[in-house]
């Protein structure tokens, strides 16, 4: 429990939406995964914050990503599709001259994060790698309870 009553996962820390005195349409199932230093997280986060949602964020700068958590993103988009072929951590380490199996892929990755395709957003089961807007739309005009599938 934090020092305001409310528990505190491992690595998510509320974004707050803008505005307070209106009302916020909160879903917590949203978890975004990234870096401080990446645009692209920084975009997703302000996607969600202008459409006032309140987003779980985990900065992989700060903590790794759980090896648990990232096996979710691995079993359901690939290991390969999470590898971030144009980042200058991939071409400094030569990445391109060698030939990995999807196990070496996500090893690298669990050492690197700078080598993640950032975001990763998961709401519920769904999950995304990358800028992905039109998924986060479908996601946030389903019915309650309900995910859309892109």
């Amino acid at each position: 429990m934090s020092v305001d009553g409310t528990r505190s996962s491992r690595y998510a820390t509320a974004v707050p939406a803008p505005l307070g005195k209106v009302p916020t349409r909160k879903m917590p199932q949203i978890q975004v995964f990234g870096r401080s230093d990446s645009p692209a997280t920084r975009a997703a986060l302000r996607f969600f914050r202008e459409r006032r949602i309140v987003v779980h964020y985990a900065d992989l700068k700060k903590r790794p990503i759980a090896a648990g958590e990232l096996r979710r993103f691995v079993e359901r988009l690939g290991a390969r599709t999470l590898l971030d072929e144009t980042s200058k951590a991939y071409r400094d380490a030569g990445l391109g001259h060698l030939s990995m199996g999807d196990a070496e892929v996500v090893e690298r990755l669990t050492a690197d994060s700078r080598l993640l395709r950032l975001p990763l957003v998961r709401h519920g089961n769904d999950v995304t790698a990358g800028p992905a807007e039109a998924t986060w739309s479908a996601w946030l005009t389903a019915p309650a309870g309900r995910t859309a599938r892109p």
